[in-house]
This record gives C-alpha cells, structure tokens and sequence, in this order.
C-alpha cells in the first residue's frame, strides 16, 4: 500500500479535503490528480504518488489536514494495463476486471455523476447561491472541472440559466439571504483580525504623477511588449527600498529582521472568494520585463484557480492597487502577516495641477493617484517612511524614456 499524504509545504496552515477527483477502486496512473486541497492562500492538486488503485480515503471532503497528513491509500499490487478507446485515447484497465461494455444511457449517466463529484464544496455552494445549473457552464478548471471563477462570471454576465428552466437571460436583481462562509473567508477574516490587533498601522499619503510611466508603457506596447501599471510600481517599489530597508522587514521578538531578498507580494482580488497575495520573488534583480512576465502569469494562475503554495508565500512586502476597483483613497490597508509595510495606490485619473513650466506657474492636466504607504510602527518609523514614499514617487516620476 502506497500512502498519500498532504503536502509539507502549506506554511504551517492547514488545509481543507475540497474535494476528491478518484473514488475508491478507480485506477490511477503516476501523477494522475488525487484530491484537491484548499487553504486560506490556494487550492491545490495532490497528485497520484504510483499506479495502482484508490483503495482508500482517510480523510473525507470538508475534512480538516494538516501538513503530513494521511489522506488515503494507493493498492501498487493491482496491476493497470492501458488499452485504446474506440477513439484512441488510452485508458487505464484492470487486468483482473472482465470487460464490461455499459449501455450508452449508463455511460451517460456515469459522466454527469462523475462531473456532479468532481464540484468542489465552493463551487456547490456557489452554484446553490446563484440558481445556477452547472450542466449549462464550461469548465475552465483541468479536465473541464468547473471552477469558482467560472460560476462568477456566467453570474455577472447574466446570462446563466437557473435549475431546471428553459435556455432565457435572467437579469440580476439584489436578492437577501446568508451566504456561508468558507475557509478561505474565514482565515481572511482571522488574519486581518490578528494583524491590526498586533501592529500599530499608520499611514501616510502622498500623489504621484503617472505622466512618465504612461509614456513610457504606450511607447513599449508600440514594440509589441505589454506591461501593466502594477510592473511599474513593484520595479519602483523594489528601487525605493535602498533608501529605507527597514520597509522589507518585519518584527521580531529580539529584532528587526531585513529580508536579503525583496519579496513582493500583489493583491489580487477573485470576485466573491476574497484576495489572494501571489507573490513576485526576488524583484529587486528583475528588470521591468521580467517583472511584468513573471507578474502575468501569476495573476493568470491566481485566478484559474491554478497557484502553487510557493507562489503564496515568502512575500516581504505587498502592493494593494486597490484603484483598479474605483477607490482612491483606502486607508489604512491592513499589514500581510509578517510585514512591516504594504503600499496602497488609489484610482489613475486625471487632474489639474500647478507645475514650474520655464520658471513660471503653470496649470496642467496630468494623470495622477493617491499613494499610501501604511507601516508596522513598531518596525518603521514616520521618516523612514517619508523617505521611501519620495523615492518611490521620484521613480515614477522619472522614468526614463522607452
């Protein structure tokens, strides 16, 4: 018997059982996904660790497991032999199971009870939420499971059809009602709790003015490079730290703590589940390509769903570009675990402002945003974090041509 655990990596968290993807005496081959796992940062697949056959499950749907924990067994003994669908795909086949050939309404039935278990608990209550009926979505998720992300935006196109009714829109309208918590809500909700009952938050504002930076990305889109605003602010964030390395530490018991590395960790909301903080590692040796790649293919990740714990972890300091949303001024931001500092930036838009124009004032029209940068006090103090809001809007302010 081959053992399944939980994965070590969690961060000291525990995880969820959201839902199993074999049931017991399905075949499975070697990295075949097992069972998903949800923790306050990320779901994750835990693969088949041999080939052989589910025989057991030890911990069930909604059950709690921490890191090392025994999940089920794997029966190696059993040998799979492949064999060829009608339509050439391989299956896997027990070699001492007689071959069967079901009804085409059995195989059919089959496949709706298998895509029925393969919903995970958020996507059920989702779906129980909106009316919603899953046979009418596509799934996003791997092999076409449906997602929690696919549930909210057939929700907010109003275009999905409730159980049971015929193919029409059905147009939203406020409608009252609980909603359940789930894990991830629940240990948000723990940890924002905890982080301002621990660190004394104060926050100050500064403007910044995005006339450099919106050049300079319209002239690299020219060349057929693609960067959001949030490359810009992790490269100028990354820079400022020089004036003040007490920004990319933390508190400890004994000491101040300076990360070697600076570990920048992005907001990124996903609709009705809350945030999540994928994390950029290393950026102060990342130019802005790299940044706006490594930045891309996180946020894809984040929200299909597909993030890894290690791409939520390590963060020394985080960025909430909470002005995407309509916000320009947010304030304070509640600290990332751990972090002595996490920087807000609020709605572009633009303004009039007074500017030196040949030794005269002048009025002008020019993007602008408030910044916040909102301090763990006990680590930070008022003038370290003046020094590196100046610095910081200093980059963006002069950002050098493409």
């Amino acid at each position: 018997m081959i053992e399944v655990r939980v994965p070590d990596e969690q961060e000291g968290t525990k995880a969820v059982v959201r839902a199993w993807l074999k049931r017991v005496g399905e075949a499975v081959a070697v990295n075949d996904p097992l069972v998903e796992l949800e923790t306050d940062k990320v779901t994750q697949e835990v693969p088949s660790p041999a080939a052989g056959v589910l025989s057991e499950i030890l911990l069930e749907t909604d059950a709690e497991a921490e890191p090392g924990a025994l999940l089920g067994r794997i029966d190696s003994e059993i040998v799979v032999r492949p064999e060829r669908s009608p339509k050439g795909e391989v299956e896997g086949r027990l070699a001492e199971t007689p071959e069967v050939r079901p009804s085409a309404s059995l195989r059919t039935n089959e496949v709706e009870e298998s895509r029925e278990l393969r919903l995970s608990p958020s996507v059920k209550r989702a779906l129980l939420q909106h009316n919603v009926d899953p046979a009418r979505l596509t799934g996003t998720g791997r092999d076409g499971r449906i997602t929690r992300d696919d549930v909210d935006r057939a929700v907010a196109s109003a275009t999905t059809v409730a159980v049971g009714k015929s193919a029409t829109v059905q147009p939203r309208h406020f409608a009252g009602g609980d909603i359940p918590h789930d894990r991830m809500r629940l240990k948000i909700a723990e940890n924002m709790v905890r982080a301002v009952s621990e660190a004394p938050h104060v926050t100050a504002l500064f403007e910044a003015d995005f006339s450099a930076i919106a050049a300079h990305k319209t002239a690299m889109a020219a060349k057929g490079v693609k960067l959001s605003y949030t490359a810009y602010l992790i490269k100028a964030a990354a820079e400022a730290m020089a004036i003040a390395p007490a920004i990319n530490g933390r508190w400890e018991e004994d000491r101040i703590a300076i990360g070697s590395a600076i570990n920048i960790g992005v907001g990124t909301a996903l609709g009705e589940k809350g945030l999540i903080v994928p994390v950029v590692k290393d950026a102060g040796s990342l130019n802005l390509v790299e940044i706006g790649r490594k930045l891309d293919d996180l946020t894809a990740r984040a929200r299909s769903g597909q993030l890894a714990a290690a791409d939520v972890s390590g963060g020394t300091f985080t960025i909430s570009n909470h002005g995407v949303s309509g916000s320009l001024l947010a304030s304070p931001i509640i600290l990332h675990a751990g972090q002595a500092a996490i920087l807000g930036v609020g709605k572009l838009e633009k303004r009039v402002v007074v500017r030196e124009v040949g030794g005269q004032d002048a009025i002008l029209v020019r993007p602008m945003a408030y910044v916040t940068l909102t301090i763990d006090h006990r680590v930070v103090d008022g003038h370290q974090t003046n020094a590196w809001l100046s610095r910081f809007v200093e980059v963006l302010e002069t950002w050098p041509a493409a």
